[in-house]
């Protein structure tokens, strides 16, 4: 009889046992996929784009010469050539690719997408001198807006517009390092567990 009591009290309290064993995992399960929508909603809300605005001026000379009777003949024309060009830097972070480790609790930022560059140049010509032999032609149009660009470009090179654009990156993406923290998971890119906003500035300036 107390053998069959004692049996009795074994298997009440293991199903005791069992039924707090589920119900904690039960909990663990529910808390992994708060905490994942959590950081999901997070990454969807710094998905966005980053702009940054910058304004460039320039002034060129253009000139061309047409040759005739073996260059004893020359027809010349040329331009005064005043630029004014708003530039964009922009991040399309709605292409940012991720991947959610929800056993190991790490976020792992796949790829960023490269910045979209934006030369918006405005033309002006002035001084314009032609002649019937050598006239201004789409042609020459078209060589002063390539050349307008690639200058442009040299001067965006050696601004703090990338520099800035890049910086307001980092400060999109620290928004997903601080929520990450805060819920004890980890944030890596390309191999390295991030931080702090310095090491996501040494990845993203090299």
């Amino acid at each position: 009889m107390l053998k069959r009591i004692l049996i009795g009290i074994a298997v009440i309290g293991g199903i005791f046992l069992l039924f707090k064993y589920c119900d904690f995992k039960k909990n663990d399960d529910e808390d992994i996929a708060y905490n994942t929508n959590l950081i999901q909603q997070q990454i969807l809300n710094v998905g966005k784009l980053v702009v940054t605005e910058g304004h460039f001026s320039e002034v060129i000379t253009y000139k061309n010469q047409q040759k005739y009777l073996l260059d004893m003949l020359s027809f010349e024309k040329k331009a005064l050539v005043v630029v004014n060009a708003d530039v964009t830097v922009a991040y399309d972070l709605h292409k940012m690719k991720y991947d959610i480790d929800e056993v190991n609790k790490t976020i792992t930022i796949v790829s960023i997408p490269k910045e979209e560059i934006k030369i918006s140049p405005d033309i002006q010509f002035y001084d314009v001198e032609q002649s019937k032999l050598n006239p201004f032609t789409g042609d020459d149009y078209n060589k002063i807006n390539k050349s307008v660009k690639a200058n442009l470009a040299k001067k965006i090179e050696k601004s703090t517009l990338k520099t800035n654009a890049q910086n307001r990156l980092i400060s999109e993406l620290s928004k997903i390092l601080i929520l990450t923290n805060t819920m004890g998971w980890k944030l890596q890119y390309e191999g390295k567990v991030i931080e702090s906003e310095k090491d996501f500035g040494q990845k993203i300036k090299l």
